[in-house]
């Protein structure tokens, strides 16, 4: 791998990059599609948001530069943002096109999803409706992966808790960068609400998806029955006690990136448990 394409993977928020590929993987294979389509999800989904990371950092570049932000490469000049835009572009044409190859349903969603996605780079992220974008594109993420290839739709649960999510992960993502982007003008959701207020609200955020889920799972039609409901109880508890150790560390402490990690292995159960809920997930 050239130093270019890890610089480019660097600047296009891998972490997210990667958790929101994998649930919507996930997603796909337990609502029983074929490996092909399962792919094509995989594929669609990654490309879409590799070009909403690269956009993010292509936009932002000058903010980023301005508050002397290590962690960017287009930020320490070791790539140009110029790169960092043609490929921001072509991801984005990448995802248009496999998008379309998903089912109308399933296209339509995705191609909203990313729209979304760019949306919040591109202004809306200094607004107080900085949250709606997360909302849209995680509570879309289910109907990518459930009507891909097909007309099938998801449970309502399993949008709502995509919804919730996407208010956890942006919540918990801005939380260390409060005063950065005070002092660059950017006064989102989060920030309105406060450090200690928004990270509350993205915890809790999160115990919602993980009981909306284990409601999914034993109040559905074919509810899980034997060591499946003792499975789905432990994934339950197991991002409740997640999320209280999130929301102790925020009334506790100052904001760090390892409440964003604590959002990405709750992330991970929730994945786990999704995945789990198999034929459950379509409505």
């Amino acid at each position: 791998m050239t130093s270019r394409v890890r610089l480019l993977l660097a600047a296009s928020h891998p972490g997210p990059t990667v958790t929101v590929t994998v649930l919507a993987t996930v997603l796909a294979a337990a609502s029983g599609h074929p490996l092909g389509v399962v792919v094509l999800v995989a594929l669609a989904v990654l490309a879409g948001q590799l070009s909403i990371g690269l956009a993010n950092d292509w936009i932002d570049a000058d903010r980023d530069r301005a508050v002397g932000r290590t962690d960017k490469p287009v930020a320490l000049g070791r790539i140009s943002v110029g790169e960092v835009r043609a490929a921001a572009l072509g991801t984005a044409a990448v995802a248009v096109v496999l998008s379309l190859l998903l089912g109308p349903v399933a296209a339509v969603a995705h191609l909203v999803l990313v729209a979304a996605g760019w949306a919040y780079d591109a202004g809306l992220k200094r607004t107080a409706f900085s949250v709606v974008p997360f909302l849209v594109a995680f509570g879309l993420l289910p109907v990518v992966s459930v009507a891909a290839g097909g007309g099938q739709l998801p449970a309502w649960w399993a949008v709502a808790t995509g919804a919730v999510f996407g208010v956890a992960i942006h919540c918990t993502n801005v939380l260390p960068d409060l005063v950065d982007d005070a002092a660059t003008g950017v006064r989102g959701f989060p920030h309105r609400l406060g450090l200690r207020l928004s990270g509350v609200v993205a915890f809790g955020s999160l115990m919602l998806g993980a009981l909306l889920v284990l409601l999914g799972q034993v109040a559905s039609d074919d509810p899980v029955r034997g060591p499946g409901v003792a499975l789905a109880v432990a994934g339950t508890v197991a991002v409740l006690v997640l999320a209280a150790a999130g929301i102790r560390l925020v009334l506790t402490g100052p904001p760090t990136r390892t409440l964003f990690r604590l959002v990405i292995a709750s992330s991970l159960v929730l994945v786990v448990e999704l995945g789990l809920a198999g034929a459950r997930l379509i409505a």
